[in-house]
């Protein structure tokens, strides 16, 4: 059971009762979340705080901006990585060069290939250029 009114260590203040509406008041203040978005996590994660805690603050990082990439998250750097066809090492150097707006990055990877491109068809017409030279010195 996760409250024993008996008890008042640091045990009991360790876990969540749901049965008890001035726990799951206190927690849901705590957590700022609604009550029944308290009920979930303790439903899914089980009644110890420490792991509703950290559920729920996956869950707001999850939420908070869908379009922010978090480097310090693996997860996101696999999504990122996948969703812009390069390498985590790659993407890591274009959001420490544009920032952590997904936007920006797109931006600065697209600027990047255009540059990359344009340096090609650059170097297509010199070299085609001094091979009809060569050509015609011939």
């Amino acid at each position: 059971m996760a409250d024993n009114k008996a008890k008042r260590g640091g045990a009991d203040r360790a876990l969540i009762a749901l049965t008890e509406k001035y726990e799951v008041a206190y927690w849901s203040k705590k957590f700022k979340v609604t009550p029944a978005k308290l009920k979930y996590a303790v439903k899914k994660v089980g009644h110890s705080a420490r792991k509703v805690e950290e559920y729920i603050k996956l869950q707001k990082h999850r939420a908070s901006d869908k379009s922010r990439i978090a480097l310090s998250q693996d997860y996101e750097v696999r999504y990122w990585s996948n969703k812009f066809k390069i390498t985590p090492a790659r993407l890591k150097s274009a959001v420490a060069a544009a920032g952590h707006s997904a936007k920006k990055v797109e931006a600065y990877l697209s600027a990047q290939k255009a540059a990359k491109k344009k340096k090609a068809k650059t170097t297509a017409k010199k070299s085609a250029r001094s091979a009809a030279k060569r050509k015609k010195a011939a």
